[in-house]
C-alpha cells in the first residue's frame, strides 16, 4: 500500500466540525461547526477556508447545496430545515425560508447527520440536543426522509440514540447503510422506490456487547468500489469496511481523538477529508483537534456527492 499522508488544512479549530460535502463545481469542501451554528468552505485552489455564521441559530448540523441553484443550501438547524443563501466568502449567511420544522414536541432534539441520495432526497436524523436531557443515554432520536414537494418529514426509524453516518452503495443502488452511534454497529437496509427502508440487518458489530466503550462510530461515506469509511469518535482513526465480507480491511490512524465525519473530494475525488472535534470529553483536546484533515495516498476514489432537489415552489 502506498504511503498515506495526513495534512492539517488551514482554518479554525472547531468544537464540533461535521457534515463534509465536496462540491465539484466550486472545487470546495463545505462543512459546519454544529455547536456554533457556523458554515465553512475550504477552497481547494486557494488552500483557504471561509466561514460564516447564521444569525439567530444555535446549531448548524449539515450544509448541502441545492441542485441547480448556485449559492443556495439546505442547513439543518435545531429542529428546522433552512433554505439559505451564501456566496461562500462573506461572513454571514442569509436565511431565505424555513423549509420545515419538527415542531414543539421535538424541541429538546436537534438534527444531526444529513445526506442526499441519488434521487435528490434528503435523509436526516435527530438526537437529543446538548442542552437537554442526557443525550448519551436517551434513545429518543429518529431517522427521517424529507419530502420536498410536501415540505414534510417522513419518519423512517425511531428509538435512535445518536443518528449519525449514512451512505448508499454505489454498486447496488437500493442498499443503504446507517449508523446509530450507541448501537455500536452498522446496519444495512433495502430502499424501495419511494425511499422507505426495509429488511434491516446488522452488517457488522463494532464491539462485543460486554466490551467497554472505546470509540463511537460517527460519520460515514463510500468509495467507488463500494467500501465504507467510518469516522471513529474517540478512536483517533477511520476504519474501512468491505460490506461484501463485513470485515474491517484497513485502519487509518489520525492525530486527533474525535474524528467526526468523512467525504471524498479533490479534483480527482481521490482525497479523503475528515472533520474533527475539539470539544472536551474526559480531557481537554489540543490542536490539531477540531481541524479539517486531508488524507491522500489511499489508492481509493469517491463518487460525486448528491445535491438536494427542491421543487421551484419550495425554493422561491
Amino acid at each position: 500500500m502506498a504511503n498515506i499522508e495526513v495534512e492539517v488544512l488551514p482554518g479554525p479549530f472547531l468544537q464540533l466540525g461535521e457534515g463534509p460535502h465536496w462540491d465539484i463545481e466550486s472545487q470546495s469542501l463545505y462543512y459546519v461547526c454544529i455547536l456554533s451554528g457556523t458554515v465553512l468552505r475550504y477552497d481547494w485552489k486557494e488552500n483557504k477556508t471561509y466561514s460564516a455564521t447564521i444569525d439567530g441559530t444555535t446549531y448548524a448540523s449539515f450544509v448541502i447545496p441545492v441542485n441547480g441553484q448556485r449559492g443556495k443550501f439546505v442547513v439543518g438547524s435545531g429542529t428546522r430545515l433552512l433554505l439559505v443563501s451564501w456566496d461562500g466568502r462573506s461572513a454571514s449567511v442569509t436565511i431565505d425560508r424555513v423549509l420545515t420544522d419538527l415542531g414543539p414536541e421535538e424541541s429538546d432534539h436537534r438534527f444531526n447527520d444529513g445526506k442526499v441520495d441519488a434521487q435528490g432526497r434528503l435523509y436526516v436524523g435527530t438526537m437529543l440536543a446538548e442542552d437537554s436531557r442526557n443525550h448519551f443515554e436517551m434513545d429518543d432520536g429518529k431517522l427521517y426522509r424529507y419530502e420536498a414537494g410536501a415540505g414534510q418529514m417522513v419518519p423512517l426509524k425511531s428509538k435512535v440514540h445518536i443518528s449519525n453516518g449514512l451512505t448508499w452503495s454505489v454498486l447496488q443502488s437500493r442498499r443503504f447503510y446507517y449508523i446509530d452511534s450507541f448501537a455500536f454497529d452498522i446496519k444495512e437496509y433495502t430502499v424501495d422506490a419511494d425511499g422507505n427502508l426495509t429488511n434491516e440487518t446488522v452488517l457488522i458489530k463494532l464491539k462485543d456487547d460486554e466490551a467497554p466503550t472505546e470509540f463511537i462510530a460517527d460519520g460515514m461515506t463510500s468509495d467507488a468500489d463500494g467500501n465504507l469509511y467510518v469516522a471513529m469518535f474517540s478512536g483517533s482513526k477511520i476504519i474501512k469496511i468491505n460490506p461484501e465480507t463485513a470485515q474491517i480491511v484497513q485502519e487509518i490512524p489520525l492525530p486527533v481523538a474525535q474524528v467526526t465525519s468523512v467525504a471524498f473530494g479533490g479534483p480527482n475525488l481521490d482525497v479523503l477529508f475528515a472533520t474533527t472535534a475539539a470539544k472536551e470529553l474526559s480531557l481537554p483536546q489540543e490542536p490539531p483537534a477540531g481541524a479539517l484533515l486531508r488524507i491522500s495516498g489511499l489508492q481509493a476514489r469517491g463518487t460525486p456527492m448528491n445535491e438536494l432537489v427542491l421543487p421551484t415552489s419550495s425554493s422561491s
